[in-house]
């Protein structure tokens, strides 16, 4: 039976009182029933609308039909003809904004859950994975015996990596890191997607036959022309942007200063939550000042929260309405009592004889007229300054992609910000068989920007390589 309620059905939640001491999932997904009646809120509309707003261009009609007919199994198969991630993009692809957004639903009310079933589809399939320790790898083709390298092994990469394999490549993965997963292990906090879900969907490409090599830092271990020269046909660069901005006020330098990606990596994929038990050692501050609006920012301040801060404040020199943060990653951290210090712009760190940041000199601002990004541009008021006590402070205003390998390979053309050229269509470089995308290419996006970039470089990595036989 349809169901015509206006709103969603609510996914269960940890209370915030009980999650900001601990760093287990927030959101704790549907069970079938709760599946189903969500599922039975989709019209099926003619137009699907919801597909012209998903990057990876999913039948999200098509399984959420099936989710309502207790097809589950056939639900998750339909999802990954399309997605090669779809436990993780069901957890932290902004929806809202996307196919969620062009839902018939919102017109009236509340867009059908997309994002919840699509997590839900994929997390039954990994649990009767864990049940049976049977990991089937989606349906590809017979292999090729044609070589394809990838280097990184974030989002785009493994994309790429799995709709290679899908076309019958042989396709390996170079990290430098120890862990695959790019950002999705060292930039995303436990409670918003657990490590071990993300290995589980790795592994599910691992079963597709594609293989990763670790530790290898392409640029230094090696570099593009040594894949060449060992039969790799076409390489895809998915490095992302790990390189951090910086405020460049005085005081940066003093100690208890992170940037957002020294932080986060130390919190997420070396534990350093869990320190002495781990070797990772974090300082747990009492007082914690995150600048900036994103999601990293918002990440970083709720893993201060749970690392034991009285007070963490969110200090963005615009309004909340310019936040790009995900509307829901703003509702969760206000519950958990992070404090958001809007229109607040730093000006410089106070430290103490010892060289530890004591406090953070800060001014008000106010929103004058847009600017080239459409957001209205804040302006300083004057004779409004004032200071937050602080002992740990995180940056957390954006990165840039490592220039690690445009160093190393002159004819690889770069953006002057760091990015790497690439065609917008087909994500080529502009150097012969080598393609980029997600990070490295547009400077830091969404998890599922990059996935999208990472297919429709596959396709034509696929092109580019049946044309050398012609």
């Amino acid at each position: 039976m349809p169901n015509m309620s206006p709103a969603q059905v609510k996914m269960p939640e940890q209370p915030a009182s009980e999650r900001i001491n601990n760093f287990d999932e927030v959101a704790l997904g549907y069970d079938e029933e709760m599946a189903v009646s969500e599922a039975a809120r989709c019209l099926n509309c003619k137009t699907r609308p919801c597909i012209k707003g998903c990057p990876v261009n999913i039948d999200i009609p098509g399984f959420i039909s099936l989710i309502g007919r207790r097809e589950f199994d056939e639900a998750f198969e339909l999802l990954r003809d399309s997605n090669t991630l779809p436990a993780i993009c069901g957890r932290v692809c902004p929806q809202e904004t996307q196919c969620e957004q062009l839902c018939v639903r919102a017109i009236k009310g509340e867009s059908v859950a997309i994002g919840k079933l699509e997590r839900f589809a994929a997390d039954r399939k990994i649990k009767q994975a864990e049940l049976t320790g049977i990991i089937e790898g989606a349906a590809c083709a017979p292999k090729n015996g044609r070589r394809v390298a990838v280097v990184g092994s974030g989002p785009a990469s493994l994309t790429c990596a799995g709709t290679l394999a899908k076309y019958g490549y042989e396709v390996k993965i170079f990290e430098s890191f120890h862990m695959a997963g790019g950002v999705l292990v060292y930039g995303i906090p436990e409670f918003r997607l657990p490590k071990k879900l993300v290995k589980q969907e790795i592994d599910m490409l691992l079963a597709c036959g594609v293989e990763i090599e670790f530790d290898t830092v392409v640029g230094k271990t090696l570099d593009i022309y040594d894949l060449f020269e060992d039969g790799y046909e076409a390489v895809f660069l998915g490095t992302g942007a790990g390189l951090p901005s910086f405020l460049k006020i005085p005081g940066e330098n003093l100690c208890g200063v992170y940037s957002a990606n020294e932080f986060l990596t130390r919190i997420n994929m070396m534990r350093g939550y869990q320190f002495p038990r781990t070797d990772t050692p974090i300082i747990k501050g009492k007082n914690v000042a995150v600048f900036g609006g994103g999601n990293v920012a918002l990440d970083a301040a709720r893993c201060a929260k749970r690392l034991g801060a009285d007070n963490v404040y969110i200090v963005y020199r615009r309004s909340e309405k310019e936040m790009p943060a995900r509307v829901e990653e703003v509702h969760h951290a206000r519950d958990e009592g992070i404090v958001f210090q809007m229109l607040t712009n730093p000006k410089r760190f106070i430290g103490d004889d010892n060289g530890w940041v004591r406090g953070v000199e800060c001014f008000r601002m106010e929103l004058g007229e847009p600017d080239a990004s459409g957001r209205r541009r804040p302006i300083p008021v004057e004779n409004s300054d004032f200071v937050i006590d602080v002992d740990v402070v995180v940056v957390a205003i954006g990165q840039s992609p490592n220039p690690i390998i445009k160093n190393a390979t002159p004819e690889l053309k770069s953006e002057s910000w760091g990015g790497i050229v690439a065609d917008e269509v087909t994500g080529a470089t502009s150097m012969k068989g080598v393609y980029a995308g997600g990070d490295v290419v547009t400077g830091a996006a969404t998890v599922i920007l990059a996935m999208g970039a990472g297919k429709t470089a596959a396709a034509a990595i696929d092109e580019y390589i049946k044309g050398k036989n012609q």
